[in-house]
């Protein structure tokens, strides 16, 4: 997401690079190389246009501080823009009512269903919420089983009525129900199609006005570049949605919906896609996006990630094992699973500052921690705890239960020794400044 317009605004700031000052020259060759940016991530060309004409007129108005580089303050007018660009801060949705009810819309294809789906696993586990599920795409025949069995996956209610195909119907009946079963959040699924048309925005602005939902989300494939763009825009002229879900930002998407969305539809993003994950939904948050656009990284999305997924009580008893020299394959496999819930390994580490362009063109394979866990799991309960005892035919006896080979056991019981040796270094005293000198020659991670 957003590699090329990172890499093309790195180059557009370079003109400045070795400038003593601000000049209209330089300047407008800058901002010249920032629209053409903006223009090839797919933004619209309005928005690109008033977006560079303002960090011009911003950036030739300012005072150069002698500290401060003229690509430096560039970079900085940029990101606020960014920000500016993207809705300027993070907004909630609104959660009132008794119970709160949150109409989804979009087109077929957008991940609607699927988003539906997220949206109650995020409510349920983040904010506490009892979701109930409301299947009312009554044309797509699958629509309902898929909504069924993500509700089953998640753990939530899920309101089905098959034979009814009068959606206003339907979403009064789930009403009542929510009522009934203390659901604090009703969810409605609504029908999508290929195109808009004019029966569906009838449909769904009826929809709206029988049950007059807090929260319209539009959902928006932003693969789809600027025609996302365009059909939030027709959706909004007939809804006035809330709010955008944008889906699929972990794909190679060129950013364009992101940046444009906001100054066309005048709504914020309140949410994104970034995985094929249920948990794979996160708030938006405009000033953390302009910082990863430019290659800063988002750290404090990284952190909250990993305070999701990582137990206070267990890190606790980790460190403790590790002081002593008692972590074993149990606690590895524990760690592993803790991190591929976070997410992509490739996007987590690009929320690293000075990462994420490192990266850019690696070829990270999700897969393979499918190996060591495969080779962990073919160990005994006794063998994960004291690794120390594999000898050659208990080696040769996990590498056939893992379908790998002895080679590749070795290669792992060797590297989790290294990383055994560094965990204990980190722990001495004195022990992270030892670990940075001999940097160059630390262990590789086993996956």
């Amino acid at each position: 997401m957003f590699n090329n317009l990172s890499d093309k605004l790195e180059r557009a700031f370079k003109v400045l690079k070795g400038h003593g000052q601000i000049t209209d020259i330089n300047v407008a060759e800058t901002v010249k190389e920032i629209r053409k940016a903006l223009l090839d991530a797919d933004v619209n060309y309005k928005t690109a246009k008033e977006f560079t004409d303002t960090v011009k007129t911003k950036a030739l108005g300012a005072n150069v501080l002698k500290a401060v580089q003229p690509g430096q303050l560039l970079t900085k007018i940029v990101h606020d823009e960014l920000v500016l660009l993207m809705g300027g801060a993070q907004e909630d949705i609104k959660l009132g009512g008794n119970p709160t009810i949150i109409l989804m819309a979009g087109l077929q294809g957008s991940g609607k269903t699927t988003h539906s789906g997220k949206l109650a696993l995020h409510l349920k586990t983040k904010r506490g919420k009892k979701p109930l599920l409301v299947a009312a795409d009554v044309y797509r025949p699958a629509a309902m089983d898929q909504l069924q069995v993500l509700a089953t996956q998640i753990g939530v209610d899920c309101f089905i009525d098959r034979e009814n195909k009068n959606v206003i119907d339907i979403a009064q009946k789930a009403l009542a129900h929510a009522k009934l079963n203390g659901n604090s959040v009703v969810i409605i699924d609504t029908a999508g199609r290929l195109a808009v048309d004019e029966q569906m925005m009838n449909e769904i602005a009826e929809l709206k006005a029988a049950i007059q939902p807090q929260e319209i989300l539009f959902v928006v494939d932003a693969m789809t570049g600027q025609d996302a763009v365009n059909t939030a825009k027709a959706f909004n002229d007939r809804l006035d949605f809330d709010g955008v879900i944008l889906t699929k930002l972990d794909g190679d998407t060129r950013g364009g919906a992101a940046l444009s969305i906001r100054s066309v539809v005048n709504k914020p993003i309140k949410f994104i896609g970034t995985g094929e994950k249920m948990e794979a939904l996160d708030v938006f948050y405009p000033e953390r996006m302009a910082d990863r656009i430019l290659g800063m990284g988002d750290v404090v999305s990284l952190v909250e990630r990993a305070q999701e997924q990582f137990n206070a009580e267990d890190n606790k008893r980790i460190q403790q094992k590790i002081s002593q020299n008692k972590f074993d394959f149990d606690d590895f496999l524990n760690q592993l699973n803790q991190i591929k819930r976070m997410g992509n390994v490739k996007d987590l580490m690009g929320m690293i500052p000075g990462v994420g362009k490192q990266i850019k063109d690696a070829d990270i394979d999700e897969n393979a921690l499918v190996g060591v866990e495969a080779i962990i799991q073919s160990m005994t309960p006794k063998e994960r705890r004291n690794p120390d005892i594999l000898n050659g035919s208990r080696r040769k006896r996990i590498a056939d239960g893992s379908g790998s080979s002895v080679q590749e056991v070795n290669k792992l019981l060797k590297q989790f020794e290294d990383m055994r040796k560094m965990m204990r270094m980190m722990n001495e005293k004195g022990g992270m400044a030892k670990m940075m000198r001999n940097m160059p020659n630390m262990p590789k991670m086993p996956f």
